[in-house]
Parts: C-alpha cells; structure tokens; sequence
C-alpha cells in the first residue's frame, strides 16, 4: 500500500499527539517510519544496506529460472527442432526416392524408345527387302512370260512366212506357166519353171 510523505506526517504528528510514547516508532498499518527516521534520500534498491537480500533473491530467480530452462523450454525446444530435423530428413529421403524413381522412368522410358525405333527401322527394311524381291520375281516372271510369248509369236511368223513364202512360189509357179502359155504358146514343165523361180528368188 503506497503512502504519501504527508499523509504519513500527518499520521505521524496524530499519534504523537495521541500517544507520545509511540514517537519514533513504525506505524504498524502504514509500515512508514516516523518523521525522525525519513530524510537519507537513498533509493531502496541502490540502499547497500538491502544488496545481500538482493543477491540473494537474485540467486534464487537466476535458480529457478535455470531450472525451467533446462527442465520445461530447452526440452521442449529441443524436441521441436528434433522433430523439424526428421521431418527435413524424412522430407528430403522421400525427394531422393521420388528422384531416383522419375530418373529410372525416364531411362527406361528412353530405352524402350530406342528400342521401339530400332524395331521400326528393321521391320521398314525387312519390308522393303520383301518388295524389293517380291519386284524382281514379278519383273523376271513377267520377263519370262514375254520372252515365251515372244518366242512363240517369233516361230507363229516364222512359220506364217514359211506358208506364205511356200504359197508365193506355188503361185510363181502357175502365173510363171500362164505366163510362158501366154507368150511363146508352148508349154513348160514344173520343174523348169520351179528352177527358174528359186533361181529369181535367189536374186
């Protein structure tokens, strides 16, 4: 309870007047000295008269307030970051692995692309190979085919010719005879005049 220097003067001076064996005594419900014991001037705190209770107050606060530290919030502290330091540690093992697991992906990924197009390359050429021959058995069965039907055309006008040459000299041979019949009025035999169409077909 805070009390004024006058109110405690005022007190003071009743109780004298009150009870005058009670000068310079404390009052017992303001705990303020009388007026004879005021007037030092000296700060309780900066009094040397109170620094060993001070220390001493101090030792126990320093004291228990080492003894929270060390017993409740470092702990607690320490736990927090423990636990931050595995979540980090737990977070950052489940990035490698997601890691190793995208990179193993994509290699295999790339792989079987390469594969895929390797594969494609060999089907594109065991294709081309396929109508490259199956184009040069077409073109020598069609060559074939040609030549047979040349030849057979060749020996079909060989053979016309023949019959055409054969029939030539057969009709040389009759108007030859006519021929003669006509001019000199006498008659020739077929081998004379055979003889003399050889003989002109020669020339």
């Amino acid at each position: 309870m805070f009390v004024t220097a006058a109110y405690a003067q005022s007190t003071t001076t009743e109780g004298e007047a009150h009870d005058p064996a009670a000068a310079g005594e404390v009052h017992t419900e303001t705990g303020v000295a009388h007026e004879g014991e005021h007037g030092t001037g000296v700060f309780p705190p900066f009094d040397s008269t109170h620094f060993a209770s001070q220390l001493l107050w101090l030792a126990i606060t320093f004291g228990l307030f080492y003894l929270l530290m060390s017993k409740v919030i470092i702990p607690r502290i320490g736990g927090i970051l423990e636990t931050r330091h595995d979540r980090i540690a737990q977070d950052l093992d489940e990035a490698s692995r997601l890691k190793g697991e995208a990179d193993a992906a994509i290699a295999s990924y790339e792989q079987e692309l390469a594969s895929a197009r390797a594969k494609g390359h060999s089907i594109a050429d065991t294709a081309r190979e396929a109508a490259k021959a199956k184009a040069t058995a077409d073109r020598t069965a069609v060559e074939a085919d040609l030549t047979k039907k040349i030849t057979a055309a060749e020996a079909r006008i060989a053979e016309i010719k023949s019959k055409a040459l054969a029939d030539v000299g057969a009709i040389a041979e009759d108007t030859a005879t006519a021929v003669v019949k006509q001019l000199i009025g006498g008659t020739v035999t077929k081998a004379e005049i055979a003889a003399a169409v050889k003989a002109s077909a020669g020339n």
